[in-house]
């Protein structure tokens, strides 16, 4: 089954050209010699974002290839404006990047609900000849063409922007944790890569107050150079406030799978390291407290909780400890 979630678009836009000024002269029956009249052209449709907190997701763009914005009209006699071509807005996510596609450079950005920020301009209307009459030029036969509008190949990259990262190799248990602390229904099933797609959930806290967990697919030895499902969900690992590691119990070396994360988000993006971290041993139903005071010793230099998603051990010391670090 295809999946709905889309981090990443691709199409041609084109700004509106903006209206050729008219060059015209004032024609009345009583006026033989009427001056320069000619109105100034409208200007180009600009292709505007609109952040909208209601969508997740790039969907409902992925099919559009090509995004044009209307024409500016020419100006006419009598000092008549041409009218002004439409706007073209395309509502996206919050967290969603616009980006030059043959270039790589960031355009606009997009970070809140009801931001709205020009992607590409629409161009200047051209001024008519009414504006060319000087003294020792009563008859100007010119006026400016309008300015043609700007067409690129845009990318739109979506970032999620959740309080939490959940990062850990498949079966970890991250989307247990995540159906266990929110209202989200992540597929989850004893197999690698159950999560083929971030998911989000809203985490309820004490006094009505709460935060978002993400949960980003599993990460494998390797992902940063493609193996697995790749980098691909690594960059919305790039948005969170505090990377919440998962390593399940009975890993064979708890400290050396921690190294090899960190080593997989270095390489994705070294800014990744100077993220807060906190790190969960999952399954820790399966230890007792001596167990745990003896693993305590050979864990890495981070700091760590022993959680249970299926006893719910630990999980409201884990969100208290969140919440501390957010705020």
């Amino acid at each position: 089954m295809e999946s709905n979630f889309i981090d990443y678009v691709k199409f041609y836009a084109r700004s509106g050209d903006g209206g050729a000024g008219s060059v015209h002269f004032r024609r009345e029956k009583h006026v033989p010699k009427g001056g320069p009249d000619g109105g100034d052209g409208g200007e180009g449709g600009s292709i505007v974002l609109r952040g909208n907190s209601q969508l997740w997701t790039l969907l409902h763009l992925k099919y559009k290839k090509h995004i044009m914005a209307e024409n500016g009209g020419n100006g006419e006699g009598n000092r008549r404006f041409g009218k002004d071509g439409e706007n073209i807005v395309l509502e996206v996510p919050i967290g969603t990047i616009a980006r030059n596609s043959e270039t790589n450079e960031k355009i606009v950005e997009i970070l809140e609900d009801g931001e709205e920020k020009i992607l590409l301009t629409g161009g200047m209307g051209g001024r008519g000849n009414v504006h060319y009459k000087t003294s020792t030029n009563q008859t100007p036969r010119y006026a400016q063409p309008g300015i043609d509008g700007i067409e690129k190949w845009v990318i739109l990259e979506l970032k999620i922007l959740a309080d939490v990262g959940l990062v850990g190799f498949p079966n970890a248990g991250k989307s247990t944790l995540l159906s266990v602390v929110s209202e989200a229904k992540p597929e989850i099933a004893d197999y690698p890569f159950t999560t083929l797609v971030p998911n989000l959930g809203v985490v309820p806290y004490r006094d009505y107050k709460s935060f978002v967990m993400a949960d980003i697919p599993g990460i494998i030895e390797g992902a940063a150079e493609g193996k697995g499902l790749g980098n691909r969900f690594l960059r919305h690992i790039e948005r969170n406030s505090i990377l919440l590691f998962m390593i399940p119990a009975d890993a064979d070396d708890i400290r050396k799978e921690f190294q090899i994360l960190m080593g997989e988000l270095e390489k994705h993006n070294p800014e990744l390291m100077d993220k807060d971290r906190l790190l969960a041993i999952s399954k820790s139903d399966l230890l007792d407290e001596e167990l745990m005071t003896e693993m305590r010793d050979e864990l890495p230099e981070v700091e760590t909780l022993f959680i249970s998603s299926v006893t719910g051990y630990g999980i409201q010391e884990l969100k208290d400890k969140i919440w501390q670090r957010l705020n």
